[in-house]
């Protein structure tokens, strides 16, 4: 019971602020325009300095672990190699792109540093986990919706190398880089700026998790609802299900093993339906497969978090 009641700890109030952020949208309180000023605020903003924050507070020298970098980046690549050969079965062709890139892209930076920091009290590992996978989930993203298009027979090659450019000037990696950089230089940060730093970095998890919450559609249309709930399952499921195990047998545990498990099973980021509308995808998959494994991971990510927390290995 106390396990139980631990792993409901960390992760109902997530989903409450969650909720509340959908309540505060419902009673007029977020307008579309003020939620999307907010996302902006916390991706480019504040989720940067909190990442700042826990890198240049801490031994960025003994945190770093190749290991744990490397092992997030395989398991991301082979979910992704995965996903590709499961969509070959669908009987709409059109729907692969769309598919593969909501079975393997899960909302890593804000969801996952949140669900760590309930546990933990801060991001822990999970900045490390963010520099093995993002890069990877944003290229191989363009990729796979520029191949898999329907009609279309080649990569979309300026929009790559936008998206790499994008990836080498995004705000949480040049958080995490500056980060580091600050705690390599072994300098300490003087009170003003502390207190300042820790003000904004404060406003990251709440906001953010509430303008994700904002952002949902319960009227969303239920066309490609079959293959949703599929991609739901790989997301949620699956994917734990098939590298959990091996990062048991790797010893990572602790902060490195909940962060990889928020890698393979938090719910599809909802960046996912923008990029996927963004190129001329029908969207509807997208946006059922976000709606259900943002619904469906307050059960799937407690059990989880459930099953490690009683083998005693978190």
């Amino acid at each position: 019971m106390d396990n139980l009641i631990f792993c409901l700890n960390a992760t109902i109030p997530i989903f409450l602020t969650l909720l509340l952020g959908a309540f505060f949208r419902k009673v007029g309180l977020f307008t579309p325009d003020f939620v999307k000023q907010v996302n902006r605020f916390v991706f480019q903003g504040a989720l940067p300095v909190l990442l700042f924050q826990d890198l240049g507070t801490s031994d960025f020298a003994g945190l770093w672990d190749g290991k744990f970098v490397l092992f997030c980046f395989l398991a991301t690549f082979f979910s992704i190699v995965i996903s590709i050969v499961i969509s070959f079965f669908l009987k709409d062709g059109s729907l692969k792109g769309e598919f593969v890139q909501a079975s393997y892209r899960s909302s890593a930076a804000l969801f996952g540093i949140a669900f760590v920091e309930n546990v933990y009290g801060d991001s822990g590992m999970a900045p490390l986990m963010i520099l093995g996978t993002v890069p990877l989930y944003n290229i191989m993203a363009v990729i796979v919706l520029s191949f898999l298009k329907p009609g279309v027979k080649s990569i979309d090659r300026p929009l790559l190398k936008k998206t790499i450019k994008g990836i080498l000037t995004n705000p949480i990696i040049l958080g995490i880089v500056a980060g580091s950089l600050w705690s390599l230089s072994g300098l300490t940060m003087p009170l003003i700026m502390e207190k300042t730093v820790h003000n904004v970095a404060v406003l990251a998890t709440p906001l953010g998790l509430m303008a994700m919450g904002a952002s949902f559609d319960g009227k969303k249309a239920v066309a490609s609802l079959k293959p949703a709930i599929l991609a739901s399952f790989n997301k949620l499921v699956l994917f734990a299900a098939i590298f959990l195990p091996l990062a048991v047998l790797l010893k990572f545990r602790g902060s490195e093993l909940l962060s990889i498990l928020v890698m393979l099973g938090s719910p599809t980021t909802i960046s996912c339906y923008i990029m996927a509308k963004n190129m001329d995808h029908d969207g509807a998959l997208t946006s059922n497969t976000v709606l259900i494994t943002t619904l469906a991971s307050a059960f799937t990510m407690t059990g989880w978090l459930y099953v490690l927390k009683v083998v005693g290995l978190i």
